[in-house]
């Protein structure tokens, strides 16, 4: 059931981005529907497995970040630094609900843009954001994408999540894994 978290807000948000799109960009509307596929197919094939290679991972996040950025346009700035470090494992869809947690608490503006990092170094993926928390939350959180993790990891490794916070990120260190699937 932790696997189960993926945020019916995401596809509420997906679909009116897709209604927009249709109107202003068929091409553009299509790829967006290719790009969504993708996604949910790979929530489903994911299902059932404890870790998946972060090779895999990030194919997937490529996917998720692909509609995000129709969303967000220029005011989303991803850096992706993992080579080396493809064949490890992590949980699926550990590093999508840090993604969607730091779109989902912190203000993204044209001047404010919100900048995240996943960068692996030292057997550890670095997931930061600058933090600009919004002012007023849509959505109360519920906490449960961190400690999803947090469980998630406890079972697979004796190495612990680190969650970091100051007054200008937000990081969350998870362990690189070196199970087999």
């Amino acid at each position: 059931s932790l696997k189960n978290q993926v945020n019916p807000h995401f596809l509420f948000n997906s679909l009116n981005a897709l209604t927009n799109l249709v109107y202003e960009d068929q091409d553009q509307a299509a790829a967006f529907i290719r790009q969504l596929s993708k996604v949910y197919r790979y929530v489903l094939e994911t299902r059932s497995k404890e870790v998946v290679s972060l090779a895999t991972e990030l194919k997937f996040i490529d996917s998720y970040l692909f509609l995000q950025k129709i969303r967000y346009d220029d005011k989303l700035k991803v850096e992706i630094e993992t080579e080396g470090y493809e064949d490890r494992m992590i949980p699926p869809l550990a590093i999508q609900m840090l993604l969607e947690n730091a779109i989902k608490h912190n203000t993204i503006a044209k001047d404010e843009p919100l900048h995240i990092s996943i960068i692996a170094k030292n057997d550890r993926l670095k997931v930061e954001n600058n933090l600009q928390i919004k002012q007023i939350q849509r959505e109360e959180s519920s906490g449960m994408g961190l400690a999803n993790i947090k469980a998630r990891y406890e079972f697979l490794s004796d190495q612990p999540v680190k969650i970091e916070k100051t007054d200008k990120i937000f990081r969350v260190e998870l362990p690189l894994l070196t199970m087999s699937t």
